[in-house]
């Protein structure tokens, strides 16, 4: 019996050493491992989605209670009632590329030199780091539609891509503004604005679909693929820029609700139709694969309205190019419903550059020291712990237009070839009535912040690029273009009162 009850014994402890060996291989082998970074993955980090929308008016969203009655996009009207919605949101630039930039970089573009969509459409330097760059090991990342970051003229080397500049796949185009909506490789054939599956060109020309579906569908695979693993989703829609293209039926259903309209309009809407759709798609997979929770979504548009496309930017000023209020201010929304409470609304001053270092802190990735970021993280500002998040926001256009804007607390400071204007932002955020006179030390202490911004940015181009130092500011001052062309202004001016006279 003592014989029987010790074999029994080491009987069963060779069963529990055989099992235990068994779930150490299991934990060893390359799937389990995965899936248990993954988990982990998605319990310490979040999954980051950026959707950037193109051209789209800061009225041309329904949530805004100031939208005309032709608008309707209810999909983001429900990501904004369950985020947070930022009424005094800036992006960094007036025109697409520079914008696009900064977002990938953190820091004002001007720093390397971009300040028009042509400086960003030629790229910059390959070795930068941007975004994907400073996300932790064990993150996915994928760029859907517009780059504008560098062209593919170098094809099939493609430096400026976005498979050389950190992200994992793509499906997108990669430079100039606007892409055919139904033509997949191009308006003017296979080497002008192809579309790339990774490095792929895609050969397909006539396209059964819409580019702005196409490019959701896309996200919403990428989606499906990385259950298990914490991604990084750029979803940047070239909608709603031109050319004015939609499907026929939508068209013409809004012709028929709204017979006011301008046909131009009536397109633009159903673009937005289109993009609205998008939006839902792609936050309706993460809620039914289980990962809305932990993801942290930005919303917002690269710039202004357009106003050749005939967006609608409300009270604001101006349109895309400008930097009075309807240039640079954005819809902006944030979501992240695990961290933060949504359904509110902040009015302090952001801008798009604050995302990176957002994500850095969200991330915990602790390399926000190694670059002078000029964005800063939202979170303490979501959670009530930042009572002054910007001080100061800074924009240039370009030397050539002379044209730089300045915002201090509700002051704004605008300057358009040499005129130096003031606005108080509180009280006229249609920017109407140039205060400057009124307040004249005011308006030249914050054109003295911008020029020296403004050099700081160019000694900063000279450290980043290489480039021969251009230190001369000529951002207060008229360059001998820009004399010539308020000369032919001015006796333009005086040619037309003559005439008004003698009439």
């Amino acid at each position: 019996m003592h014989i029987k009850k010790k074999y029994f014994i080491i009987i069963i402890s060779l069963y529990f050493i055989i099992l235990n060996t068994l779930a150490n291989d299991f934990e060893k082998s390359p799937e389990k491992k995965k899936t248990q970074i993954g988990k982990y993955n998605n319990a310490k980090n979040p999954n980051i989605v950026v959707i950037l929308t193109d051209d789209q008016g800061y009225a041309d969203i329904s949530f805004n209670p100031n939208h005309p009655n032709e608008v309707a996009t209810p999909h983001m009207d429900a990501l904004a009632r369950e985020g947070v919605f930022f009424t005094n949101a800036y992006t960094s630039g007036a025109v697409c590329s520079p914008t696009r930039a900064g977002l990938m970089l953190g820091q004002y573009q001007q720093r390397i030199g971009i300040y028009t969509a042509g400086d960003g459409g030629r790229g910059f330097n390959p070795k930068t780091k941007i975004f994907p760059s400073f996300l932790p090991d064990g993150f996915n990342s994928t760029a859907i539609g517009k780059w504008h970051l560098g062209l593919d003229s170098d094809y099939p080397k493609l430096s400026m891509h976005a498979l050389n500049r950190g992200f994992d796949e793509c499906y997108k185009f990669m430079g100039r503004g606007g892409h055919d909506y139904f033509k997949l490789i191009g308006v003017k054939g296979e080497d002008y604005e192809p579309i790339y599956r990774n490095k792929e060109r895609i050969k397909e020309n006539n396209y059964n679909g819409y580019l702005t579906t196409r490019l959701t569908e896309e996200a919403v695979s990428f989606i499906d693929r990385q259950k298990q693993n914490p991604f990084f989703l750029y979803l940047a829609y070239n909608a709603v820029h031109a050319p004015a293209q939609a499907p026929k039926k939508d068209i013409e259903q809004m012709q028929k609700n709204f017979p006011h309209l301008d046909k131009k309009r009536a397109i633009l809407m159903a673009m937005l139709h289109h993009l609205d759709l998008g939006v839902g798609a792609v936050v309706n997979k993460l809620k039914t694969q289980g990962l809305w929770e932990n993801t942290l979504l930005f919303f917002l548009t690269d710039n202004g309205g357009s106003k050749a496309m005939m967006a609608n930017n409300g009270k604001l000023r101006g349109f895309k190019g400008s930097l009075y209020e309807g240039g640079i201010r954005s819809p902006f929304i944030v979501s992240w419903p695990a961290k933060f409470k949504g359904g509110r609304t902040i009015n302090d001053p952001v801008i798009s550059l604050d995302i990176l270092p957002t994500v850095i802190e969200a991330t915990n990735t602790g390399r926000l020291a190694k670059r002078n970021f000029d964005g800063k993280s939202l979170l303490p500002l979501l959670n009530g712990k930042s009572t002054n998040h910007h001080p100061v926001l800074f924009w240039n256009s370009g030397e050539e237009k002379s044209e730089w804007a300045v915002r201090e607390g509700n002051w704004k400071a605008h300057s358009l070839r040499g005129k130096l204007q003031l606005f108080d932002l509180t009280n006229d955020p249609s920017e109407k009535n140039n205060i400057a006179n009124k307040k004249p030390a005011l308006a030249k202490r914050l054109a003295g912040l911008h020029s020296d911004w403004h050099a700081k940015m160019q000694l900063s181009e000279v450290k980043l690029t290489g480039s021969k130092p251009n230190l001369k500011n000529t951002s207060t001052k008229l360059n001998a273009r820009e004399l010539k062309r308020k000369q032919k202004r001015e006796e333009r001016k005086e040619a037309r009162l003559k005439s008004k006279q003698a009439k």
